[in-house]
């Protein structure tokens, strides 16, 4: 089992993405949500330079955020710097569409960005759209070397229903997932395998790495502990914000609320109802969101809410569910780090060095 780090974007990241390495941690993810972090390209340029070993990936970018060809020139002009060591990760997108006002984009829309991204990535000629013409693009001249299309860049699809596991699988890409607790990630390991193997794909084959926020707590700390709220609570409050996207924009919600929690997201809905301005009321339900937990939503970020929504527990509690998730299939845990809160990789490596 591989560990990762992923973070929110900042232009100094690379200063954790350095200790990441020093550690052992083999992959550091970027939060593409402009609204809310630092330019992902920016701060992994920097890390390029500052590291060695460690592989540099968007964790996710959203394709109707940046044009095909600038996103394609953006992992060339990394790769130039971290030869061998950048991955596409990519989705529909969640929270850097949500941020402003907006629903997921069409999987076939995204189908169409990787084939041109990727493409080029190729040094191939390739039709794009673009102001209701087709044109042929290219990068045209690669031989200058500034911008490396000789080493691979990995393709990476965050992906959750049958449609887009299904997608995962036909371009044999890894499959990032997304993780609150073990049956659900267990329960999605199994049907995107069950795709993987519909496509003819060798079980082998599947690289998945699933995604988790958490705290690694001390002996009798709660689950609600400053600690635990400063380093889980981010996560738990993503159900709060999905429930309220939900009831306010009839956006989907595909996070089911265990009748444990029912009530303190059914309050949280009716703050957020209330929220300023009214014609946006997404910017407030958003703010923060797996960054902090603002105090309007402290009071409904409970100890319940963390527990099913985050892999927080004490060091053997962990030990044990991240290795159920191995035993499922997973080849790489990343756990995502919250500002301020860096310093939790360190716990997180004493995780690690148990694999």
């Amino acid at each position: 089992m591989e560990f990762g780090i992923a973070l929110p974007t900042a232009a100094d990241a690379w200063k954790t993405v350095k200790r990441a390495e020093e550690l052992g941690f083999v992959h550091a993810w970027f939060y593409d949500t402009q609204m809310l972090c630092a330019d992902c390209f920016v701060a992994m340029g920097a890390a390029a330079v500052a590291t060695s070993r460690i592989r540099l990936g968007t964790g996710v970018l959203i394709p109707s955020n940046r044009i095909a060809p600038v996103t394609a020139n953006g992992f060339a002009s990394l790769n130039q710097l971290a030869p061998g060591r950048i991955d596409f990760g990519v989705g529909t997108g969640f929270t850097g569409r949500r941020t402003m006002g907006l629903g997921a984009i069409k999987l076939a829309d995204m189908e169409e960005y990787i084939r041109v991204v990727m493409a080029l990535l190729r040094s191939e000629t390739v039709e794009f759209s673009v102001e209701g013409k087709r044109n042929k693009i290219a990068f045209l001249n690669p031989e200058l070397n500034l911008i490396n299309l000789a080493d691979p860049v990995g393709l990476h699809i965050s992906a959750y229903g049958p449609r887009a596991c299904a997608l995962t699988a036909k371009l044999r890409a890894g499959w990032l997932n997304f993780v609150g607790d073990v049956e659900g990630g267990v329960a999605a390991m199994n049907a995107m395998k069950e795709s993987w193997a519909k496509a003819g794909n060798s079980a082998t084959d599947l690289s998945a790495v699933a995604f988790a926020l958490g705290c690694v707590l001390q002996g009798g700390e709660p689950l609600d502990s400053q600690r635990a709220i400063a380093q889980a609570g981010p996560r738990a409050a993503v159900l709060l914000h999905r429930a309220a996207d939900e009831a306010m924009l009839g956006l989907p919600n595909t996070s089911p609320v265990h009748p444990s929690v029912a009530a303190p997201v059914a309050a949280y809905v009716e703050v957020a109802k209330k929220y300023e301005p009214a014609d946006a009321r997404w910017l407030e339900n958003h703010r923060g969101h797996l960054m902090a937990v603002k105090d309007v939503e402290r009071p409904y970020v409970t100890a319940e809410l963390i527990r099913r929504t985050t892999f927080t527990g004490t060091e053997g509690d962990l030990t044990n569910r991240i290795a159920a998730l191995r035993d499922a299939g997973y080849k790489q845990f990343t756990i995502q780090l919250i500002p301020g809160q860096e310093h939790a990789i360190e716990d997180w490596a004493r995780i690690m060095k148990k694999f």
